[in-house]
Order: structure tokens, then C-alpha cells, then sequence
């Protein structure tokens, strides 16, 4: 793989590490050790980041390891996987961060499924707005909301030829699971920065898959 160049722009040590962690549960200690040698993070072979917020984990790093998973399964097997590690990720960590604590309370359980989103999918975007380098945004639209990333640590510094943020993908399907109580939603990734758009864009569907 080609080495991409460093972004200065950083996630939280944690994310990075719930990450590793949640790839490690899915292909086995061997299997991560052969992404992170492909990827050119062989730094991180028994050297997880340290379990705190500090942002220290460049986004290239990220890009790397997303970039790796697809050129050594294939794109349908990568995909597979960091659909899987996203959603790790949101169960393992994210879901205990502040701005989505109130997810839990029972005042925003009983709250119709419409209220919980909108306040929900924004509550999402403001947690990687604040403990990180990724800025995200949320835009309402009829059927769906518009969530987008404008500088993108999945494809940071990457070339590909349709949307590839499968990570960032799965993190929202566990998200929207977590806020609805349960629901599944259809995400779709409709932009990409490393296909040449502006932004990463996501459209998640209001209504829930049956």
C-alpha cells in the first residue's frame, strides 16, 4: 500500500483503540497483525493507543487501516468487516460518551421515534465534533437526514472509485440503534471525498427497516 501522508488532524486514542479492538474480535490477533503490517502500522502489533480521549491517533493512520482491510479481503469481505468494527466501536465506547448519555434517560426513552433522531443523529455528529478532528454536521431533508463529514478519517489521503467509509457506516447503524431503542435504519454513504466529492455524505433513512 501506498503510505499516506500524514494529516495532522487527530482521533481520540480511544476511538483508534476500540477499533483495533473490535477488528481484533473479528479476524483474531493474527489476522489484525496482517492488516496493520499492509497498512504500514506495525507500531500498533501489541501497542494499542492508551484508553484515554487525548488526540493523538492521525487520521492517515485511520484512512490506513480502512484502505488495508479492503485491499486484503476484497472489497465485499472488507466491507464486511468495517461495517462490523463500526458498530463495534459504537457499542464498545461511544455510547458512554457525554453528549449521548442522555439517550439513556428515561425522559428521552418515551419520546416518539421522529424526536429521538432529531435530537439523536445531531447528538452523534457533536461527539466527533468535540472530542475530535472529524467535523460532522446533520441537515434534515423529507425523507431522510443528511449526515455529513467534512474532513474524514475513514478515506483521509485515499483514492477510490465509489464511496468506501464503511467504518463510519456502521458506527451510525449502531448509533441509530442505540438512540431508537432498537430499530435498525438504512445508511447509505452517497458522497466520498475519496471519490473527488466535497464532503463524506450519508443519507439515513427515517423510517426503520421492518
Amino acid at each position: 500500500m501506498e503510505p499516506i501522508p500524514k494529516s495532522g488532524l487527530y482521533y481520540p486514542n480511544k476511538i483508534a483503540r476500540l477499533a483495533l479492538t473490535a477488528l481484533e474480535e473479528v479476524m483474531g490477533k493474527n489476522g489484525l497483525n496482517a492488516i496493520l503490517n499492509l497498512a504500514g502500522l506495525a507500531y500498533l502489533i501489541d501497542n494499542y493507543p492508551s484508553d484515554n480521549l487525548d488526540r493523538k491517533f492521525d487520521f492517515a493512520d485511520f484512512s490506513a487501516l480502512n484502505g488495508a482491510l479492503e485491499e486484503m479481503y476484497g472489497p465485499r469481505g472488507g466491507r464486511g468487516l468495517a461495517l462490523r468494527a463500526g458498530r463495534a466501536v459504537f457499542m464498545e465506547g461511544l455510547r458512554n460518551f457525554g453528549a449521548l448519555a442522555g439517550a439513556g434517560d428515561l425522559a428521552f426513552k418515551v419520546l416518539p421515534l421522529p424526536a429521538k433522531l432529531r435530537i439523536g443523529i445531531p447528538a452523534m455528529a457533536k461527539i466527533f465534533s468535540t472530542t475530535s478532528d472529524q467535523l460532522s454536521t446533520v441537515a434534515e431533508k423529507d425523507d431522510h437526514y443528511l449526515y455529513s463529514i467534512h474532513r474524514c478519517p475513514c478515506c483521509h489521503g485515499r483514492h477510490t472509485d465509489k464511496p468506501a467509509c464503511f467504518m463510519a457506516t456502521g458506527l451510525l447503524q449502531e448509533g441509530l440503534k442505540w438512540v431508537s431503542g432498537g430499530k435498525e435504519f438504512r445508511v447509505i454513504e452517497t458522497a466520498c471525498i475519496a471519490v473527488g466529492d466535497p464532503t463524506c455524505d450519508f443519507a439515513i433513512y427515517k423510517e426503520p427497516i421492518a
